[in-house]
C-alpha cells in the first residue's frame, strides 16, 4: 500500500531532498536547529573527535571510552539496563543513544545540559562514567605522539586543553545524524510502506488511538519527538518523596517537574533497548502495551497523557500495527556507516 500522505507529511514530500556539508546529511525535513547548537563543522575536528569518542585515554584508568557506553551497533546507545562505567559502576539511568543531537532541546534523562557542548562535561566528571579531570587528559593528550602529531597536522597552533577535547567530540558528535530509514525512504518517495505499517502510522497519529503525536513527531516534522521533557505515568505518585527517581525534578526541585524525563525519539528502537530511563521494558511490544494499558496517574503527570489514563481503545492487531511502523524508524545504515565507526580499526587494518 502506498502512503497517502497528511498533514505535514505533504510538505516534508515536497522539499524532502537532503544537503551536504563535509558528506554529512542535514535533512530539510527535520525542525530548524535550536540556536545553541548549531555548530560550523570542521573535518579537522570531526576527525579528532572521532579517536577521541573511541579512546580510554579519557577515563581515569584508561579502560573505558565513550563509545564503551554508546555503541554503533544500538544506535549508540547500550544492550544493558543499566551501562557499567569505571571500574565496573553501574550508572545511574539507562543509557540514551546518541542521534541527531544538534536538534535537541536538553540533554541526558534530567535535562541537566543544555547544549551540546556542555553536555559533553558531564560523563567524564562522573565517578560512576568515566572519572577523570581535565588536567589529567590534557597531560595525557601532551605526552601522545599520535594526538600531537594528529592536532599538529590537522589544526597547527591548536592548544591541547579541554576547550579542543570539547569542541572534538562536539563536532564529532552533531555529524552523527540519522535519516535513511524507511520510513525516511518514504518521506521521499522512493519506498512505501506496506498494509501493517501505514495502518501503524494512521493509528500512532489519530488522538483517538495511539495518540502519540503529542510527544513523538513523525508527521509534523521527522525527528520522532518534541525533544522536551515529559512525566509519561510511569509511576504512581502522590508525593515527590514517592518517585524512586525525581528525574528533572530532583535537579529543579520544583514539584511540577517530578517524575519528568527526557522524551526520546521513535528513531531507531530497534536497536536501543531495553526501554525508559530505567530500562524496565525490553520489547516494543511492552512499551506500546504500558501506553495502552498501564499508564498510571500521578500528581504531576504531562496533561498530554491525560488520553492515556485507562485502557485504550487499541486490539492486540493495532498494537502489533503500530510496532511494524515505529520499525519503519530504525536506521540500519546509521548503525553501520564506517563515518562513524571506531577509527583505530581502521590503522590496525
Amino acid at each position: 500500500m502506498k502512503l497517502k500522505l497528511t498533514y505535514g507529511l505533504f510538505i516534508i514530500a515536497l522539499i524532502g531532498i537532503s544537503a551536504s556539508l563535509h558528506d554529512v546529511s542535514l535533512p530539510y525535513f527535520f525542525p530548524e536547529i535550536p540556536k545553541q547548537n548549531k555548530i560550523i563543522l570542521d573535518s579537522s575536528y570531526v576527525e579528532i573527535g572521532r579517536y577521541l569518542f573511541y579512546d580510554p585515554i579519557l577515563s581515569k584508568d584508561l579502560d573505558k571510552s565513550c563509545a564503551s557506553c554508546h555503541k554503533q551497533k544500538n544506535a549508540f546507545a547500550d544492550d544493558r539496563k543499566f551501562s557499567l562505567g569505571i571500574e565496573k559502576k553501574v550508572v545511574k539511568r539507562n543509557t540514551l543513544p546518541l542521534f541527531n543531537l544538534q536538534w535537541y532541546y536538553g540533554f541526558f534523562w534530567d535535562g541537566r545540559a543544555n547544549t551540546l557542548r556542555s553536555q559533553i562535561r558531564e560523563p567524564i566528571h562522573d565517578k560512576h562514567e568515566l572519572n577523570a579531570s581535565w588536567e589529567l587528559i590534557e597531560a595525557r593528550l601532551d605526552q601522545s605522539e599520535f594526538y600531537k602529531g594528529l592536532i599538529e597536522d590537522k589544526l597547527p597552533g591548536i592548544t591541547i586543553d579541554s576547550n579542543l577535547v570539547i569542541e572534538a567530540l562536539g563536532q564529532f558528535e552533531s555529524i552523527l545524524i540519522s535519516d535513511r530509514s524507511k520510513y525516511d525512504r518514504v518521506l521521499l518517495g522512493n519506498d512505501h510502506f506496506n498494509t501493517d505499517e501505514y495502518a501503524g502510522f494512521l493509528l500512532v497519529n489519530e488522538k483517538t488511538k495511539g495518540n502519540c503525536l503529542g510527544c513523538h513527531t513523525s508527521d509534523a516534522d521527522a525527528l520522532g519527538t518534541i525533544g522536551r521533557f515529559s512525566n509519561n505515568g510511569l509511576d504512581k505518585a502522590k508525593t515527590p518523596e514517592d518517585f524512586n527517581d525525581q528525574g528533572v525534578g530532583g535537579l529543579s526541585g520544583i514539584s511540577s517537574d517530578m517524575g519528568k524525563f527526557k522524551i526520546p525519539s521513535f528513531r531507531n528502537l530497534v536497536f536501543t533497548a531495553p526501554y525508559m530511563h530505567d530500562g524496565r521494558f525490553e520489547t516494543l511490544k511492552e512499551v506500546v502495551d504500558f501506553y495502552a494499558d498501564s499508564v498510571q496517574a500521578n500528581y504531576s503527570i504531562d496533561p498530554k497523557m491525560s488520553a492515556h489514563l485507562g485502557p485504550k481503545n487499541l486490539n492486540k492487531k493495532e498494537k502489533a500495527q503500530i510496532v511494524a511502523f515505529l520499525k519503519t524508524m530504525s536506521d540500519s545504515s546509521f548503525i553501520t556507516d564506517p563515518r562513524f565507526s571506531n577509527p583505530f580499526r581502521e590503522v590496525q587494518d
